[in-house]
């Protein structure tokens, strides 16, 4: 199975000589789903950005199948903006869009299908800032789609979601790995990184990476959270952990 994505002695951050992400060596092959887990500023972001070549410094190797599709928190979408589901889906057709054209007929098409595979044909005229989080979400994972990238990044998608969009996302995701498609997912939740195959566990460097039962033991998650709370169950593996409110750096 050909990899989608693969980093070797992968470093970098946003002053030189200054790394905020050290060491990060793995790969994720087509039809693979990584969680990437790590505390908030553990470079869970900083290796978002690297991989989508905007990290200022950068060194070792980075191989991906072609430009990643990033789905950012739906927090830090503008809800003031006048736009709607179907404009905001719209926008993964940019990139590929001349800016002396318009859109076509043809990508228009496609953040209609897109709207219609994350359950919002309904509400593709709605006002984007008027959706729930969850809908928002799914929005965006919509113009994603529209980007028809071989790898995508997401940045907390399940987050504080109502639970018909969780579904509908775990759903969608389900469906792209079908398609081949690679998907790294950032997240807090190590309940749900123990549902996935792969596990990156991040701290300022890779502390672990490889199948849940592997990364996600007591020692692992020790070194990923530090100080923040590791719940244990009877059989001494953690089963969730307390993160601080703060924004990744």
């Amino acid at each position: 199975m050909k990899s989608r994505v693969v980093t070797r002695e992968l470093r970098g951050g946003y002053v030189r000589g200054a790394d905020v992400l050290g060491g990060v060596d793995f790969s994720v092959a087509a039809g693979e789903i990584a969680a990437v887990l790590g505390p908030n500023g553990g470079g869970k972001t900083t290796l978002f950005r690297a991989l989508l070549g905007e990290l200022p410094f950068r060194t070792g190797e980075v191989t991906l199948a072609g430009r990643p599709a990033y789905v950012p928190q739906t927090e830090g979408a503008r809800l003031d903006f006048p736009v709607s589901a179907h404009d905001v889906a719209l926008m993964g057709a940019y990139g590929r869009t001349p800016w002396f054209k318009r859109v076509g007929r043809d990508d228009r098409a496609r953040a209609d299908a897109a709207l219609e595979r994350v359950g919002l044909a309904d509400r593709a005229h709605a006002r984007f800032g008027t959706l729930s989080g969850g809908q928002r979400q799914r929005v965006l994972i919509a113009r994603a789609l529209v980007q028809d990238a071989p790898v995508l990044l997401l940045d907390e998608p399940l987050s504080g979601v109502d639970r018909p969009s969780a579904a509908q996302i775990e759903r969608v995701f389900a469906e792209l790995r079908a398609e081949g498609r690679a998907l790294l997912v950032a997240t807090h939740d190590v309940a749900q990184a123990r549902a996935w195959p792969l596990v990156l566990c991040l701290n300022h460097g890779q502390v672990a990476f490889g199948p849940p039962e592997e990364t996600l033991t007591t020692d692992v998650l020790r070194r990923t959270y530090g100080d923040e709370l590791v719940i244990l169950d009877g059989a001494g593996q953690a089963v969730t952990v307390a993160c601080h409110h703060q924004h990744e750096h």
